[in-house]
């Protein structure tokens, strides 16, 4: 289904070096406006936020909710409601608030807000997908990562022990708020991670993106990416999945372009137990694999390998597999990911910029070779 991306301000131009007291209980503006607008139509929303190290605490919504917290072994998830959260959707690390009491009676929530990076998005909105057979989820990304690709589109999931993203839906969001403000309290590691996703972009779809980063000095932190280029990221990104999705909502076809570098990326991933590599360094890791996979295969030429090979370096992203990681091993993960077909693996491979295919024609030999030259 349509729905609205809306990018509020971009007000991070006036003050970059501003730190923003998350302590204070500090809600994005954009997104208290919107709070405050669902609870003039009475919808019944609840917000799921998670504190990390990007977010230092707890939000709590201007209208006067009344924020209840779970502890879990990981992270503490803030349900903010207008009365006292009561139930749950357990997930391992998260919980969902799923219904509310309000004057002694139990309300059902109608609508979830999801606010906070990748994770929250995808497990918030699993959550609005299976609960009531599907309630309406509005995606508010806290994270460069979040903003660029997993808010829009509508996929949701959570991990299995057996892969990433095994169990999930396809649940379009009503709405995507991205508050750019937010991008202030980014690690420079969160910043760098989601400059994979953007050059993604570059390479299988907007060759105009791609030259426009390759003109700036360096990526590898937001002090040193120039407003009218942040500006040109965010809004080519999301017009660049947009774009995608619209064409092929369901993935049967265009919209697995979208997978350039997460197959290998996801297997590295895996193997590491998601604690070495977070997702945009296995992303740059894989894209790395699959262009040297493209040339090897006659696909494209190793001067746009060597340009793509740029542009990670000055995101400071990796190009080569972490240590101790057996190559054999990324091979026979392979195999479990959610794209083989008929026990093939099948690649996103880059053809020219601007422009990529799929493949399930590329022999384990060559994946070997090229993950070989990669340690």
């Amino acid at each position: 289904g349509n729905y609205d991306v809306i990018i509020a301000g971009m007000s991070i131009t006036a003050e970059r070096e501003e730190i923003i007291d998350f302590s204070q209980n500090y809600i994005p503006p954009a997104t208290s406006a919107y709070l405050a607008l669902a609870a003039d139509a009475d919808i019944k929303t609840g917000v799921v936020a998670a504190q990390t190290s990007t977010i230092q605490a707890s939000y709590v919504a201007e209208s006067g909710a009344q924020l209840v917290e779970y502890a879990t072994p990981d992270e503490t998830v803030a349900a903010v409601r207008n009365g006292e959260a009561v139930a749950v959707l357990a997930d391992k690390d998260y919980l969902v608030p799923i219904a509310a009491e309000s004057n002694g009676e139990l309300v059902l929530l109608t609508e979830e807000v999801a606010l906070g990076g990748g994770v929250v998005g995808d497990i918030t909105g699993f959550a609005a997908a299976t609960w009531l057979r599907g309630i309406n989820v509005v995606q508010v990304p806290t994270s460069l990562l979040a903003m660029v690709d997993a808010s829009i589109g509508g996929k949701t999931g959570v991990n299995h022990p057996e892969g990433k993203n095994l169990i999930g839906a396809f649940h379009q969001p009503r709405l995507v708020l991205i508050d750019p403000d937010v991008l202030k309290t980014l690690p420079a590691r969160e910043f760098r991670s989601a400059m994979a996703e953007v050059i993604k972009y570059g390479v299988i779809w907007d060759v105009e993106l791609f030259g426009k980063l390759e003109k700036s000095k360096r990526l590898d932190q937001m002090r040193y990416v120039k407003a009218d280029l942040l500006a040109e990221i965010l809004i080519r990104s999301c017009q660049a999945k947009a774009e995608v999705v619209s064409k092929d909502e369901k993935e049967s076809g265009l919209r697995a372009i979208l997978n350039y570098g997460h197959t290998i990326g996801h297997a590295v991933e895996s193997l590491t137990g998601y604690k070495v590599i977070n997702h945009g360094e296995g992303v740059a890791i894989g894209m790395a694999a699959s262009s040297r996979l493209a040339v090897e295969l006659g696909m494209w030429d190793a001067e746009c390998d060597r340009r793509q090979s740029a542009l990670i370096e000055k995101a400071g992203l990796p190009a080569k597999l972490p240590a101790g990681v057996d190559v054999e091993e990324i091979l026979n993960t392979l195999q479990l990911d959610k794209k083989v077909q008929d026990g093939k693996v099948r690649f996103v491979l880059p053809v020219r910029l601007g422009e990529a295919a799929v493949s399930d024609r590329v022999d384990g030999d060559v994946i070997l070779q090229v993950l070989r030259e990669m340690l």
